[in-house]
């Protein structure tokens, strides 16, 4: 069983802080949007030039203008702004940016994360992935927890091209959420309907079961 797209994003939304600055890629990230929990305010921020990204918009108020970093439509919160790339890119590699949520076809259990070359296909380059995580505070990865082959996409050390070295901080899949310390990989939750041993069989990297370790609440 595990989680489903729509449901990382909702356990994700859940490390949200107020007046948090927060960077969504391109994939599942961007679902996050439509799970901000009501009770704080945060600013969405896309690469390609805009701030204060609201939810996805409903049939009766796509605006075809507005669209972000992945060119899906978007909507714009009230006191939202547009600016240029390269203003964005400063206000990423000033540091501006509190959190980044990035999708991955792998990450070490040093923290390492490869994101931007996908196996077999022809791809135009890493986009503003290596800014994002050598300048984010903070990056949480979403993503399944293995490929379509069954390999575990959390591993000891990555085999693609390395996106950044030691950056991520946190790892939300489909079988469960992982804090990375210097012990490895730490499973602190576990999707519901699944089990340790599971985690355990399909998990390459070192991995530490919490001592307080819970079934995540979906």
């Amino acid at each position: 069983m595990g989680l489903n797209r729509d449901q990382i994003a909702q356990r994700i939304a859940k490390e949200l802080k107020d007046g948090m600055y927060v960077n969504l890629g391109i994939g599942v990230p961007t679902l996050v949007a439509n799970n901000v929990p009501d009770n704080i305010e945060i600013e969405l921020q896309s690469e390609n030039g805009m701030l204060g990204i609201g939810p996805f918009p409903t049939d009766e108020n796509v605006d075809a203008d507005l669209i972000n970093a992945g060119k899906q439509t978007v909507t714009l919160r009230q006191g939202g702004s547009y600016f240029d790339s390269a203003l964005s890119f400063g206000m990423i590699r000033a540091g501006k940016v509190d959190l980044t949520v990035l999708g991955a076809m792998e990450v070490s259990d040093q923290g390492d994360i490869a994101n931007w070359k996908v196996p077999g296909k022809m791809v135009k380059g890493m986009g503003g992935a290596m800014d994002l995580v050598a300048s984010a505070k903070n990056i949480i990865v979403a993503m399944m927890h293995t490929d379509k082959e069954g390999n575990s996409k959390l591993l000891s050390q990555c085999t693609l091209p390395i996106t950044g070295l030691k950056c991520v901080q946190r790892v939300v899949t489909d079988l469960g959420f992982f804090e990375i310390t210097p012990e490895g990989f730490v499973l602190k939750e576990y999707a519901p309907g699944v089990t340790i041993e599971e985690i355990k069989a399909k998990t390459e990297g070192r991995l530490v079961i919490a001592a307080d370790v819970k079934e995540m609440e979906c």
